[in-house]
């Protein structure tokens, strides 16, 4: 049985982007992460160590955020690639990444870069 798992709104303030007051002073930053998952021995067993550890998914994404980056591109395809990398188990993920009111020259809340992994 294949379900979907959702860790949504982890929240980074970090310094990413490409002008210097946001490398200075930094922004909110919100990650999310949905992935298609096996979840049929967790469903019946009750056990946690029978499903996606989504804590580890957490400290993966915050590794890659303390590393900053000009584009959310970049951000993005890294978390992609420490989760694929850490756990090659989960066949369809996708990472969102949004930036708080970017730079630009109008009202704007939020941009952001979503990248769909399919390991198959």
């Amino acid at each position: 049985m294949k379900g979907t798992i959702e860790l949504k709104g982890m929240a980074f303030h970090a310094f990413h982007g490409c002008l210097p007051e946001e490398r200075e002073l930094g922004n909110l930053f919100v990650v999310d992460f949905t992935c298609i998952y096996d979840i049929s021995k967790a469903a019946e067993s009750d056990n946690i160590e029978d499903t996606l550890n989504y804590g580890d998914i957490y400290d993966l994404t915050a590794k890659e955020m303390e590393t900053p980056s000009n584009l959310l591109e970049n951000i993005c395809a890294r978390i992609v690639k420490a989760i694929a990398d850490a756990h090659p188990e989960i066949p369809e993920f996708t990472v969102k990444v949004s930036k708080q009111n970017p730079p630009v020259s109008g009202p704007a809340a939020w941009s952001s870069v979503t990248i769909n992994h399919n390991g198959r």
